[in-house]
């Protein structure tokens, strides 16, 4: 997590028609701690036939959701949104929590919120229910016309392995080291027709090369190593320990050998997307594309 600093306008990503197969992943939020209004908080949604499974929640995440579906993803209808993932408990990935499970509740969704996650998840679903209790007490006693079910969280911790199978997706989790967060995890999904793995915040990891291996779609985040060292020697001890810098990043692809690379999460304080990229293209000749919110691969 970082404070806020300047980002210029990133390079173009993906046409917004996306691909013809199954499987479609979406970025619903691509940003960091940063306020910036053109990018959410970090939050993907893979889309096998009309199911999406969503990993993380950060700010913003029904409203892109809502978004996505304006633009013709008529499986992120905001009602169809009760499966999600979690990569780590920061803030910034998850402070759409309530808004992804009251929302879509009051839209329409009659079936729990299933959420799988590290150890604290649990925890902080207690917290987060307790908060709006009297939300949900009003609303089912009172005169609005709203169902039993919806308001429901089934929250599931759980360790490094197979978290989840169902006949469209296997998901598995993988430990990565993330500053001073006992468990951080990355994902790789396995759907009919594509291998996507997710990083989220993570420093370089062996455990994202073997993920991967030959991936279809590795989704990473980065910084830009030049801008890092002009910030002051804490904040890039912090870096340094939780983040991957872009030269990293090159150096990892090439091991983990995507088809495609998809930026996201990325840093660039006082540099430009353009400087990164220069610093990624240094050390990795593969397909890569720059992460944008609501970009459809």
């Amino acid at each position: 997590m970082t404070p806020a600093d300047s980002a210029e306008e990133p390079l173009p990503g993906p046409a917004a028609a996306g691909p013809s197969g199954r499987t479609r992943i979406i970025l619903l939020g691509t940003g960091t701690p940063n306020a910036d209004p053109d990018r959410s908080g970090p939050s993907v949604a893979i889309v096998v036939d009309d199911q999406p499974y969503l990993v993380d929640f950060g700010p913003g995440v029904v409203r892109r959701a809502a978004a996505a579906q304006q633009r013709g993803v008529e499986a992120l209808d905001v009602a169809r949104l009760d499966v999600a993932f979690v990569t780590h408990l920061h803030s910034d990935h998850t402070a759409g929590y309530p808004d992804l499970w009251l929302t879509p509740w009051v839209l329409g969704r009659d079936r729990p919120l299933r959420v799988i996650g590290p150890p604290g998840l649990a925890e902080m679903t207690r917290h987060v229910r307790a908060a709006w209790a009297q939300d949900i007490r009003v609303r089912l006693e009172g005169r609005e016309p709203i169902n039993d079910a919806g308001h429901r969280i089934e929250a599931r911790e759980v360790m490094p392995g197979e978290v989840h199978r169902d006949e469209l997706v296997t998901v598995r989790a993988f430990a990565v080291t993330h500053g001073d967060w006992d468990h951080a995890y990355g994902y790789r999904f396995d759907t009919p027709d594509r291998s996507i793995v997710i990083s989220g915040d993570t420093t370089p990891s062996d455990a994202v090369v073997q993920a991967c291996d030959g991936c279809d779609v590795l989704i990473h985040e980065v910084y830009c190593r030049a801008a890092l060292l002009r910030r002051q020697p804490r904040w890039r001890q912090y870096h340094q320990a939780s983040h991957t810098s872009a030269p990293e990043l090159a150096a990892l692809a090439t091991r983990a050998r995507p088809r495609l690379l998809i930026l996201y999460h990325q840093l660039l304080w006082d540099s430009s997307a353009d400087d990164l990229m220069a610093e990624l293209r240094a050390g990795y000749q593969g397909e890569v594309s720059w992460g944008h919110d609501l970009d459809v691969y």
